[in-house]
């Protein structure tokens, strides 16, 4: 009998010990899936590079039109889902204004951009593509690096 509740003992505290590390690895399995899949704002930064690219192409040509157009599609682009903005606004803790501040300014530019290309005004157009692209550069700086080695492991 006693011999029993050794054997019974010993297989409970087996199986408890088995269920806590197939959990553990579980959720350790889940974050690294979760870490490598790409985030919804990577999709966004490639569909803002493709307009940027629209944007130059514009301008070579000037295409008034064709940056009027495209334009808003930058200043309008679709935001991440609400779990994972947090999840960034998380990351960038104290750094949330400075965040916020960067896409103001990109915003800002991007409109003047549209508007000075409904003028057909080529002056303006460059001037705001200049600052268009020095607020990228700006937040791509600061916070492109430690974005990708937090959420992708890149380094």
């Amino acid at each position: 009998m006693q011999h029993r509740h050794h054997l019974l003992r010993a297989c409970f505290t087996a199986s408890v010990i088995g269920t806590l590390l197939a959990s553990t690895c579980a959720q350790a399995w889940a974050d690294d899936v979760d870490k490598a899949k790409p985030l919804g704002l990577r999709k966004i930064m490639q569909d803002l590079g493709r307009n940027m690219q629209g944007i130059t192409d514009g301008i070579s040509r000037e295409d008034w039109e064709l940056m009027a157009k495209v334009a808003p599609l930058i200043a309008d682009h679709p935001q991440p889902p609400m779990g994972e903005k947090m999840r960034i606004l998380s990351f960038v803790g104290s750094d949330a204004g400075k965040f916020r501040g960067r896409d103001e300014k990109t915003n800002q530019a991007v409109r003047a951009l549209g508007q000075a290309a409904a003028r057909s005004d080529g002056q303006a157009v460059i001037s705001s593509f200049a600052a268009l692209q020095t607020a990228c550069l700006g937040c791509h700086q600061s916070f492109r690096k430690p974005f990708l080695e937090h959420f992708y492991g890149q380094r």
